[in-house]
């Protein structure tokens, strides 16, 4: 298994940016794909963005042309990057690891993002 810490979540303004990173424990070509999620109250988990190890990376139609996901393999860390933040964007983000050859996922703690009308 691999630890996730997400930091850089919090409160802001709708039309602001926030960015989300995620450190692994391990290097980043250990782990197959890396994945944000996100999930607000009294609704479905959604993922939002993921990255395989290769750097090809999906955004989900929601937040598309919004959200960005990166990485700096230098520091076993996945970023989101978050722009013109909506009210609706509210939720918890998580960060998850898929490891490869069946090796089963990783999930962080979970990290708060408000963002206020």
């Amino acid at each position: 298994q691999v630890q996730l810490v997400e930091s850089g979540g919090g409160l802001v303004q709708a039309g602001g940016s926030l960015r989300l990173s995620c450190a692994a424990s391990i290097s980043l070509f250990s782990i197959g794909d890396m994945e944000w999620y996100r999930q607000a109250p009294g609704k479905q988990r959604e993922k939002v963005a993921a990255m395989t190890s290769g750097a090809y990376t999906n955004i989900a139609d929601s937040v598309k042309g919004r959200f960005t996901i990166s990485r700096d393999t230098t520091k076993n860390t996945v970023f989101l990057q978050m722009n013109s933040l909506k009210p609706e964007d509210t939720a918890m983000y998580y960060c998850r690891a898929n490891l490869p050859f069946g090796r089963g996922a990783s999930w962080g703690q979970g990290i708060q993002v408000t963002v206020s009308s």
